[in-house]
């Protein structure tokens, strides 16, 4: 008897052990619909790609971070300790959220749900010594056949949505810091630089690309399609 009872006990701290290791939640690098697609002292770029109905494992976020979502999609968000709710996005939307949390994320859709998650490793430091205030922190800008439209800022970094009609440009304007690029759909377009000349970029959705300060140029949608695309800049 006090040997069944012993195993009894043994397979019930088994039992539970098991259950908490599969609550724990692991780090984002970890999640495996999360992919690392870039990473500098600034930033930490991944793409999500999760199939119809699937969920990806609890993952923490330590850091603050913002998300631009490739593909219209119904997801079920469960925070650790809260209960579940549901989210619908269009390809586009960007968001942003605070750090230092735990969940889940279930596509609900029946095609793929993608986005790029960008973490903002300076929060912390951003918290304790803001940025400088940018001069334009909302607003939206027409110009030629597009618009960029500054959507907030977070940790000083500010986001904007543009599109360009084919043969649009975006007039002459200056990049003091840098800045990241997220393609939200196939991109063709013209880089004119200030004492370079004309540098192409083709880009596929989900696409991202750090490209430094320091330059002034045009940008030109050469493509025959509309392109849509959002900026992360920074001081």
């Amino acid at each position: 008897m006090l040997k069944f009872r012993a195993m009894r006990s043994l397979l019930l701290l088994l039992v539970l052990a098991s259950v908490a290791i599969a609550q724990s939640a692991v780090e984002l690098s970890a999640e495996p619909h999360h992919h690392l697609v870039l990473q500098n002292e600034s930033v930490r770029a991944f793409t999500l790609d999760l199939p119809p109905r699937e969920s990806t494992l609890l993952h923490r976020h330590s850091h603050d971070y913002i998300y631009v979502v490739f593909s219209p999609a119904e997801v079920e968000n469960t925070v650790e300790g809260k209960s579940p709710v549901q989210l619908k996005f269009q390809p586009g939307d960007a968001r942003s959220l605070d750090g230092n949390f735990a969940h889940t994320a279930r596509n609900l859709s029946a095609t793929p749900f993608r986005e790029v998650v960008v973490e903002l490793l300076q929060d912390e430091k951003a918290r304790k010594t803001p940025p400088p205030k940018w001069d334009e922190e909302r607003g939206l800008s027409v110009f030629d056949r597009g618009t960029k439209d500054i959507l907030f800022v977070k940790d000083g970094v500010r986001v904007s949505e543009i599109e360009l009609q084919p043969g649009g440009m975006i007039p002459s304007h200056h990049h003091d810091g840098p800045h990241l690029l997220i393609a939200v759909c196939d991109l063709e377009v013209r880089s004119d630089v200030e004492g370079k000349g004309p540098m192409p970029g083709h880009f596929k959705a989900g696409d991202v690309k750090w490209l430094p300060g320091g330059y002034t140029h045009t940008l030109t949608n050469v493509g025959k399609q509309p392109a849509k695309f959002v900026t992360l800049e920074f001081h």
